[in-house]
C-alpha cells in the first residue's frame, strides 16, 4: 500500500510540474526537443529518490535544481562537441541562421548568447518569478551571485535586444 500511495504522489507532481521543468529545461538550453527529455530525465531521478523528495520541504525546488544541472551538462556536452567538431571541419565555415521570428525567437536568440549562469539567473528570476534568494538556492549560489549575474545578464540581453525589450523582461521578477 505505501507503494501504491507514493507511486499516486509522484503521478501527481509530475501531472503538475512536467510542463513547467519542460519550460525551464527549454528556456536553459534553446532547445525544444532536449527541453521534454530533460524534464523527462529529471522526474527519472526524481523517482528514484522519491521517498526523500516527497519529504522535502519544497520537492520542486529540488527538480529544479535537477533539471538545472542535467541542462548545464548538456551544454557542457554539447560545447565539447561543438569544439571538437570545429576542430575537424576548420576549413569549412559555419552557416550562421538568424532567427526566423520576431520577439520570441530574438529573446530565445539573446539568452542562449549569455553565459550559462547568466542565463540561469535571468531565466529563474524573471520567466519563473523567482525571488534572489529562491534563485540562489536552486543554483546553490550566494544572493550577491545571483544579483550580479542578473544585473549583467540584463545589461547584455539590453546590448543584444535594445532597451526597450530588455525592459519588458527585467519588469518581471523583482521580488
Amino acid at each position: 500500500m505505501i507503494l501504491d500511495e507514493a507511486s499516486a504522489e509522484f503521478h501527481d507532481f509530475f501531472e503538475r510540474h512536467h510542463a513547467e521543468l519542460a519550460r525551464l529545461a527549454h528556456l536553459l538550453t534553446g532547445e525544444t526537443d532536449a527541453a521534454d527529455d530533460l524534464a523527462a530525465d529529471a522526474l527519472v531521478v526524481l523517482w528514484h529518490r522519491w521517498d526523500r523528495v516527497r519529504q522535502a520541504d519544497q520537492p520542486l525546488a529540488y527538480a529544479r535544481g535537477v533539471v538545472v544541472n542535467l541542462a548545464r551538462a548538456r551544454i557542457r556536452g554539447l560545447v565539447r562537441e561543438r569544439r571538437r567538431t570545429m576542430l575537424f571541419w576548420s576549413r569549412f565555415p559555419e552557416p550562421v541562421e538568424g532567427p526566423d521570428v520576431a520577439a520570441i525567437m530574438d529573446v530565445r536568440a539573446a539568452l542562449a548568447r549569455l553565459p550559462f549562469r547568466k542565463r540561469a539567473c535571468v531565466v529563474l528570476r524573471h520567466a519563473f518569478d523567482l525571488s534572489e534568494r529562491e534563485t540562489a538556492q536552486q543554483l546553490r549560489i550566494s544572493v550577491g551571485t545571483v544579483k550580479s549575474q542578473t544585473s549583467k545578464g540584463l545589461a547584455e540581453l539590453q546590448l543584444l535586444l535594445g532597451p526597450r525589450a530588455a525592459g519588458h523582461l527585467a519588469g518581471r521578477g523583482s521580488r
